[in-house]
C-alpha cells in the first residue's frame, strides 16, 4: 500500500520544490501510513505517529507550506501471482454523481451491476451529487481563513454517514464509519494547516476533493457484496498514473498504469471491481485529479487497460441528442455516433463526452454506450467506429448533429500588409498564447488580407490589448488597418462523418440559415469535412440552431403564425387551419403553429400554439388588451421556431405600414390587405426592394382575385420573358354579382339591396360602388407589371350618384338610391340595344402606360358577358397570348375563397422554407 508523506518547510535557505507552499521554507519530511492520524492544533507543530517537526511557533512570521505525495511502500510478495485477464470478458460501467446521489440511487446502481451478465465488471463511480463542490468549498473557506470550513466539513461527514446508515449494516457499516471518521479527522487537520497558511497547493486541493469518490466507491462495493457478488474496491490513485500538461490537463501513462493494475489485481483478484473515478497520481506518486469530466476519463482509461468489450457511461439523459433539447424541442436521440462525430460535437459544447474520454478507447475500438440510469428501457447512443454496412440514406444521415458555443467574440486582424508576409499569423497567435486565451475557431481568406478567430468573450479584451500593443508599429505604418473586436457572438457547428465528399451539405446549411434571416459572420471547415462551423450573432443562435436542425434532421417545417384581424376572413382562415392541421403535419410535414391572434381591442397569445378548436372561447377567457408591439414580439420571439409569418387579414392602412419593419426583422408577411401595394408609390417601391434583396417573403395573392392565381400568373409570365400588353378584368365580386343580375325589368337599387342582403357588399355599399376597391387592384397589377403609378393617376367612373356621396349613413344612401335608377336603366338599355351587357372593369394598358376603371359594354359572346354569380374574370393580353388572351375565371369574393387564397400563400411560404413541394 502507498503511504502519504507531508513536507513542512521552515528554512528559507534551501532549494524549493514546486509543491512547496512557501518561498522561505526548508523541506523536512514527515511520513505516516494511511491509517495514521494527522492533526495540527492551533498553536502546535504538525504531529504524527512517526515523528514531528517543531519550530512553527519559533518562526510564526514565516509562511508555512505543505504538500502531499503518495509513495510506494514494499508490497508483500504473494506465493502465486494472480494473472489479470483482459478482453471482452470485462464490461466497464461509469456512474456520475447524480446516479449515486442518494442511498436509493446507490441501491439502484447496484441492481444494474447485478443484472449485467458480463463475466467481469469494472465500475467507476463519481462522488455523490454535489460532494465535489462541497470539497472545493472546504478548500476555499480554509484558504480564506473562514472558520466555517469546520461546519462545512461536518456537513460532508453527516451526508456520508446518513447514507451509510441507510445502506450498510454489521461489519461493513462499522468498517466504513471508522474509515470515514478517520478520513474526516485527517481532512480537518489538513484544512487547519491550509487555514493557517492561507494557501493550498494544487496537490493539497486534489487530495482533498478526491475523497468523495473514495467514499462512494467504498459504499457501492459494500452494497454489491451485500447482494452476494464478489467485489473489491480500488483506490485509483494506486493504479492510474498521469502526467500533468501545461494546459491544466493530464495525459495518462498507460504503460505504467497497466503495470500497476497488474500488481493491484494480483493482490485484489475479483470479478467485480468498484473504482474511484476522477482521481489518479503523478509519476512522483503525488495525488492529482483528471480535471474536467475526470470520471468519464477514468472509465475510458480503465476500458483501455482492461481491453474491455465496451464502456457504458450512465447519466441522466437517454443518450446523445441531435441538438441541445433545451434549445430544440424536436431534437432526437442518435442511435450511433462515430468516434470522430462524438469528438467534434463534444468540442462544440454538446452534452456528449469530453474529447479526452474518447482517445483511450478509440485506439482499441472499444465502443462507448451513453445510457440513462433512470430509464433502462432506452437503448442509448453507441459511439464506435462506423461499419461498412450502414445503409441509412438521405440528407439526414450526412449531418448527425448540431452544437453551439455561446459568449464568444470575434477578433479580426486586417490589413493589406499581411498578404504574402510570412510569420504574421504566427505573431498573432503567439500573442494570443501569451495572454493564455483559448482560440475556438480560426478563419482566413486565401487573399491573406485578414485573419479572424473566436475566443471566449471574457478573454477578448486582453487579447485585443496585447495585439494592439504587439502590432503598434504595423498599425501606425498602415501595414495593418485594424484589430477589430466583434462581441456578442456564438458558434454553430454541423457535425457528420458522411458530410465528407458529399455535395450540397454546405449549400443546404447556408440556405437554411438565409431563409431564417440569419447573417453568417465567419466560416470554417477542416479538410476532413466532418465539421462546418459558422459564427453568428448571439441573439440569433437558438433560431439558427432550430432552423438548420429542422432543415436537416426533421422533415417537418414549423412556422410561427400570428393572425391579425380575426374578422370574417381571419376567422374563416383560422377554421381552415384547424381543419387542415392534422393532414398538413402527417402528410406534408408542415406545422403552421398559430402563436397569437389579435384584433383591434383584444389579443390572444400562446407559448405552445393556440388550440384552434376553441380559439373563440379562449379569446374571451384569456384575451389581453391588444398591443401590436407586444403581439409581434411574442410571435417572433419564440426561439424554438425559426420562421415567423404575420397574416394581416384587415383592410387597415396602419397595419400595412408595419410591413417594411416586419420584413426587415426577418418576419414573413402574408396578406389580402391591398393598402400596402396600392398605397404611396415610394413606400411600395421601398417595400418591394427590401423583399427582393432579402430571404424574407411577402405574399399577397389574395389582394386582387381572392383565391384566384392572378398575381402568380402575372409573375410567371414576366419571369419567363413574356411582355404584358393589356390586363383587363372584372375584379370586384360585388359588382360582378350586381351587373350579372341587373337584367330584365329589375332596377339597379333593387339588385344592390339584394347584394347587400346576401353579404356580397361592404356594410356601406358605396365602398364597392365607388370603384375604389377595383382601382386599388388595377394599381397593384400595374405596379407588378412595371408601371410606376399612384392611385390618383387612375381615372375611376364611380357608380355612386354625386348627390348621394355625402349621405350621412348607408341606410340613408340605400333609401335614396332608387331616385337614380332611371339613369342606370338607360345605360343598360343602350348596351342591350347594341347586343351587349354592362360590366364594371379595370384596365391596365401597358402600351399607353396607364390604367382606368370604368363601366363598359361587352358583346354577348364576349367572355366577360358569360359570367354568373360573383365570379371574377381577368384577361391577360401578352406577346405570347395576343390573338387569344389568357383568361382566369372563378369566384373572386367571399370569405371562404379569400381565406383559401391566404392559406395557399402560407403553404407556398412553407415550401420556400424547406417543406416538401
Amino acid at each position: 500500500m502507498a503511504s502519504l508523506a507531508w513536507v513542512i518547510s521552515s528554512n528559507p535557505g534551501h532549494a524549493l520544490s514546486p509543491n512547496i507552499l512557501a518561498h522561505d521554507a526548508k523541506p523536512r519530511k514527515i511520513c505516516y501510513s494511511q491509517c495514521s492520524t494527522f492533526f495540527l492544533p492551533p498553536h502546535r507543530s504538525p504531529i504524527c505517529r512517526m515523528g514531528f517537526v517543531s519550530g512553527l511557533e519559533r518562526k510564526r512570521s514565516l509562511k508555512t507550506r505543505i504538500f502531499a505525495s503518495v509513495t510506494d511502500t514494499p508490497v508483500n510478495a504473494y506465493p502465486e501471482k494472480v494473472q489479470l485477464p483482459k478482453g471482452d470478458c470485462w464490461s466497464v460501467h461509469k456512474f456520475g454523481g447524480t446516479c449515486v446521489g442518494s442511498s436509493e440511487r446507490i441501491k439502484n446502481v447496484a441492481k444494474i451491476i447485478l443484472s449485467d451478465d458480463s463475466e467481469r465488471k469494472m465500475v467507476v463511480v463519481s462522488a455523490m451529487s454535489k460532494v465535489t463542490d462541497m470539497m472545493y468549498d472546504l478548500i476555499y473557506k480554509a484558504q480564506s481563513r473562514d472558520e466555517a470550513y469546520i461546519s462545512a466539513l461536518d456537513a460532508v461527514l453527516e451526508k456520508h454517514k446518513s447514507t451509510a446508515l441507510d445502506l450498510l449494516d454489521g461489519d461493513d457499516l462499522s468498517s466504513f464509519l471508522a474509515q470515514l471518521h478517520h478520513d474526516i479527522s485527517n481532512l480537518k487537520a489538513m484544512l487547519r494547516a491550509i487555514y493557517i497558511a492561507g494557501h493550498a497547493t494544487e496537490s493539497f486541493t486534489d487530495f482533498v476533493v478526491g475523497h468523495g469518490e473514495l467514499w462512494s466507491a467504498q459504499m457501492l462495493s459494500c452494497v454489491i457484496r451485500k447482494n452476494g457478488l464478489d467485489c473489491n474496491w480500488m483506490d485509483t490513485r494506486e493504479v492510474l498514473i498521469v502526467n500533468p500538461t501545461s494546459s491544466n490537463q493530464v495525459d495518462p501513462d498507460l504503460k505504467e498504469s497497466e503495470d500497476r493494475l497488474e500488481k493491484w489485481y494480483s493482490k485484489n483478484p475479483s470479478k467485480t471491481i468498484v473504482a474511484a473515478g476522477f482521481i489518479a497520481s503523478t509519476p512522483q506518486n503525488i495525488p492529482t485529479t483528471l480535471k474536467r469530466d475526470g470520471s468519464d476519463f477514468s472509465a475510458a482509461i480503465m476500458g483501455a487497460l482492461f481491453k474491455a468489450g465496451q464502456v457504458t457511461i450512465w447519466t441522466d439523459v437517454d443518450g446523445v441528442y441531435s441538438a441541445d433539447p433545451r434549445k430544440v424541442s424536436e431534437a432526437v436521440i442518435l442511435k450511433t455516433l462515430s468516434y470522430q462525430e462524438a469528438w467534434e460535437m463534444s468540442y462544440f459544447g454538446a452534452n456528449v463526452l469530453h474529447p479526452r474520454t474518447i482517445i483511450p478507447v478509440m485506439q482499441y475500438d472499444i465502443p462507448i454506450i451513453i445510457r440513462n440510469v433512470f430509464n433502462l428501457a432506452a437503448p442509448g447512443t453507441k459511439i464506435c467506429r462506423p461499419t461498412e454496412d450502414e445503409t441509412d440514406q438521405g440528407l439526414e444521415s450526412f449531418v448527425k448533429g448540431f452544437a453551439t458555443i455561446d459568449n464568444l467574440a470575434l477578433v479580426n486582424v486586417e490589413g493589406t500588409g499581411m498578404a504574402g508576409v510570412p510569420g504574421t499569423a504566427s505573431d498573432i497567435f503567439s500573442a494570443v498564447k501569451d495572454v493564455g486565451a483559448n482560440v475556438i475557431m480560426i478563419s482566413q481568406a486565401s487573399s491573406e488580407h485578414s485573419v479572424c478567430f473566436a475566443v471566449p468573450e471574457k478573454e477578448v479584451n486582453a487579447v485585443s490589448e496585447l495585439l494592439q500593443s504587439r502590432f503598434r508599429e504595423a498599425l501606425n505604418a498602415g501595414r495593418l488597418s485594424q484589430v477589430q473586436v466583434i462581441p456578442n457572438c456564438s458558434i454553430l457547428a454541423a457535425v457528420g462523418q458522411k458530410m465528407a465528399s458529399t455535395p450540397g451539405v454546405s449549400a443546404t446549411l447556408f440556405n437554411a440559415l438565409a431563409k431564417a434571416n440569419i447573417n453568417v459572420r465567419a466560416i470554417a471547415q477542416g479538410c476532413t469535412e466532418y465539421n462546418i462551423t459558422v459564427v453568428i450573432k448571439r441573439e440569433d443562435c437558438i433560431r439558427a440552431l432550430r432552423a438548420v436542425h429542422s432543415r436537416f434532421y426533421l422533415s417537418r417545417t414549423t412556422i410561427a403564425v400570428g393572425i391579425i384581424g380575426p374578422g370574417l376572413i381571419g376567422a374563416t382562415l383560422l377554421d381552415q387551419l384547424r381543419d387542415q392541421a392534422a393532414t398538413l403535419k402527417e402528410e406534408f410535414n408542415i406545422d403552421l403553429r398559430v402563436m397569437g391572434i389579435t384584433g383591434s381591442r383584444t389579443m390572444l397569445l400562446s407559448e405552445a400554439g393556440v388550440d384552434l378548436s376553441r380559439w373563440r372561447e379562449l379569446q374571451k377567457e384569456k384575451g389581453a388588451v391588444a398591443d401590436m408591439e407586444k403581439f409581434v414580439q411574442h410571435v417572433h420571439g419564440n426561439h424554438f421556431i425559426p420562421n415567423t409569418v404575420l397574416v394581416d387579414c384587415t383592410a387597415d392602412s396602419s397595419i400595412a405600414s408595419h410591413y417594411y419593419d416586419w420584413l426587415r426583422k426577418g418576419i414573413h408577411v402574408v396578406t389580402p390587405n391591398k393598402k400596402a401595394n396600392s398605397g404611396p408609390l415610394d413606400q411600395y417601391l421601398k417595400l418591394r426592394a427590401l423583399q427582393r434583396q432579402s430571404y424574407t417573403h411577402y405574399f399577397y395573392e389574395a389582394t386582387v382575385g381572392a383565391g384566384l392565381p392572378i398575381i402568380n400568373t402575372l409573375q410567371g409570365l414576366l419571369e419567363t420573358g413574356d411582355k404584358i400588353l393589356r390586363i383587363e378584368g372584372i375584379f370586384s365580386g360585388t359588382l360582378s354579382y350586381i351587373f350579372n343580375n341587373f337584367t330584365g325589368g329589375r332596377t339597379f337599387s333593387e339588385v344592390v339591396a339584394e347584394a347587400k342582403q346576401a353579404g356580397y357588399t361592404e356594410p356601406d355599399p358605396r365602398d364597392d360602388l365607388s370603384g375604389t376597391d377595383v382601382c386599388r387592384k388595377v394599381i397593384i397589377l400595374a405596379r407588378e407589371s412595371g408601371l410606376k403609378l399612384e392611385l390618383s393617376d387612375i381615372p375611376v367612373e364611380s357608380l355612386v350618384p354625386e348627390p348621394l356621396k355625402d349621405s350621412a349613413s348607408a341606410e340613408e344612401f340605400m333609401q335614396k338610391l332608387p331616385q337614380f335608377d332611371q339613369e342606370m336603366s338607360k345605360k343598360r338599355e343602350i348596351a342591350e340595344d347594341a347586343g351587349g351587357v354592362l360590366r364594371f372593369v379595370g384596365v391596365v394598358d401597358m402600351v399607353n402606360q396607364k390604367g382606368e376603371v370604368k363601366l363598359q359594354t361587352y358583346k354577348n359572346d364576349h367572355p366577360f358577358a358569360q359570367l354568373s354569380g360573383a365570379d371574377n374574370i381577368i384577361a391577360f393580353t401578352t406577346t405570347r397570348y395576343k390573338a387569344q388572351p389568357l383568361i382566369i375565371r372563378g369566384p373572386g369574393a367571399g370569405a371562404e375563397v379569400t381565406a383559401g387564397g391566404v392559406f395557399s400563400d402560407l403553404l407556398r411560404l412553407a415550401s420556400y422554407l424547406g417543406a416538401p413541394s
